[in-house]
């Protein structure tokens, strides 16, 4: 995994269940059309209405391809059709980060 795809959701916090559903039909999928699914986070502390998503891409052609199978996957095609209609999602940033390898999943001393 070379690079991640860092997703920050501003959501309608009177609609948390609603992004966390939204979430989590996302778990089959993204890996299915080629992502690697790092995780989706809803806010817990603070502020009420952002949340985030992290894919990992060998590349950006490779995230280039997972977009394109993304968009003809059903059930993603159904999960986005889904926040359009419900309007739980006010608005989506999407940045690239390269991981410094050394600094990640390190447990406690």
């Amino acid at each position: 995994m070379q690079i991640t795809c860092f997703i920050r959701y501003q959501i309608d916090p009177f609609q948390r269940e609603a992004f966390r559903a939204y979430a989590q039909a996302w778990a089959t999928v993204i890996p299915r059309c080629g992502g690697h699914l790092l995780g989706y986070f809803l806010p817990h502390e603070g502020s009420n209405d952002i949340a985030w998503g992290l894919i990992g891409f060998d590349s950006l052609a490779a995230y280039e391809a997972y977009r394109a199978r993304l968009r003809v996957d059903p059930e993603g095609r159904d999960n986005f059709a889904r926040a359009q209609a419900q309007r739980f999602i006010l608005r989506e940033e999407r940045t690239f980060c390269e991981a410094v390898p050394q600094t990640l999943d390190r447990p406690p001393a």
